[in-house]
């Protein structure tokens, strides 16, 4: 027994329905009440194509199905002519086919399939001898009825048809864009989980390398007081203590731009020019540049001292990326609704496999580096609202470009 929300699996290569059931039991008995084999073989066959119409690859085409249309108007006909023609019982079995396609395809068919299914319908007409034949006072009449019925019910159903494609169509955009939202959403919420581990973790690592201050001071003071007390006999001792105090130094360093990228960001903004800041950015990190400025660039709202960070950072890079004697040279243009800053170096680049995460964390093209400073820098400019981007080919030099954005 299956449970109340879940649907049996048919096991044959066609899924029985309820209409199906129902149309088997309603073409069994035409073929029951019909009065000779032939009428039953008729009525076999179409029966056996309204059943398969639709599940057969070949009849699920536009083209297919106006093949079933018409076989099944020409076995329609073909009852018709050997029951009495006109006066055919079997004659509303025309509607059959138009119905089938009404529901299924466009106007157009429908109106081929009725005129057809019309056609059939007074095409025994054609082989009346009509010296030895009478039609009923009324027959005319009524003849003429049949056809507008047809014709009205075919419309009928089709604008029913095109009411319900129209809806599933609807339905299945629905479906589609609820699914896509669904996806979106689980993305999401990993993300959400992975943030919260990360930031987790990053207050645990935050406050280890706090913690790791005190220590590397004590060391640092044994090192340098080891260096100094060691005779000059000593030489190992006092070499010894002077790697340690250096080591210490840089290490001490790398938590200081660790609790840099780890402390939330909270620019202190005030009106600025960046001009400026780049100028003195240069100055404290003693590179000399070229000044490419617009004029039109306006004054800024910005955090200068952390901006400042932030050229000093990008113009050291650039100054050691590139070779003694080669220039650094600095841009600043209007763009739309933001001011653009490049740092253009004529360095070796940077390898394709970097470009993409020159940016993230503890990623760096230095053999001696840390991978903090980019990231730094990154952190900074989003801070601002602005976007940073890297443009570089090896061999050639990278161009380190800011957008910030212009305040309203």
């Amino acid at each position: 027994m299956t449970a109340p929300d879940e649907r049996p699996v048919s096991r044959y290569a066609f899924p029985v329905r309820n209409s199906d059931m129902l149309l088997a039991i309603l073409f069994g008995t035409l073929i029951v009440l019909a009065h000779d084999l032939f009428q039953q073989a008729l009525l076999l066959g179409l029966a056996v194509l309204q059943l398969i119409e639709g599940r057969v690859p070949l009849l699920r085409t536009p083209p297919g199905r106006m093949t079933s249309v018409f076989l099944q108007l020409a076995l329609g006909y073909e009852l018709m002519h050997v029951t009495n023609g006109v006066e055919s019982p079997y004659s509303l079995i025309l509607l059959v086919p138009v119905l089938s396609t009404a529901t299924i395809l466009g106007v157009i068919p429908t109106v081929i399939a009725s005129v057809a299914a019309i056609s059939a319908l007074l095409v025994p007409l054609l082989f009346i001898d009509w010296k030895h034949y009478e039609m009923a006072p009324d027959g005319w009449h009524v003849l003429a009825i049949r056809c507008l019925v047809m014709a009205a019910t075919a419309v009928l159903v089709n604008a029913l048809g095109v009411a319900i494609r129209s809806e599933s169509a609807r339905n299945k955009a629905t479906a589609e864009q609820l699914a896509i939202a669904n996806e979106n959403l689980v993305a999401v919420e990993a993300a959400m989980r992975r943030a919260e581990r990360l930031a987790a973790l990053g207050q645990l690592t935050a406050g280890l390398a706090h913690e790791l201050r005190n220590p590397l001071a004590s060391i640092k003071g044994s090192a340098d007081l080891l260096a100094r007390t060691s005779g000059e006999r000593d030489t190992m001792s006092r070499e010894l203590g002077e790697i340690i105090s250096s080591e210490v130094d840089r290490t001490n360093l790398l938590v200081t731009r660790f609790l840099d990228f780890a402390r939330p960001l909270e620019p202190r903004r005030e009106t600025a020019d960046i001009t400026e800041v780049i100028d003195r950015a240069a100055r404290r990190a003693g590179v000399t540049i070229v000044r490419d400025y617009s004029k039109d660039v306006p004054r800024l709202e910005i955090d200068p001292a952390l901006m400042e960070q932030v050229f000093i950072n990008l113009l050291s890079n650039a100054a050691q990326a590139s070779e003694p004697g080669q220039p650094v040279t600095v841009a600043t243009r209007l763009a739309d609704q933001c001011v653009e800053i490049d740092v253009t170096d004529r360095g070796s680049g940077i390898p394709p496999d970097k470009i993409e995460t020159i940016f993230n964390p503890f990623v760096t093209t230095k053999q001696d580096g840390v991978g903090l400073g980019l990231a730094i820098v990154a952190k900074i400019v989003d801070g601002h609202g602005g976007k940073m981007t890297v443009d570089s080919e090896p061999g050639k030099g990278s161009t380190f470009r800011i957008a910030l954005p212009i305040e309203k």
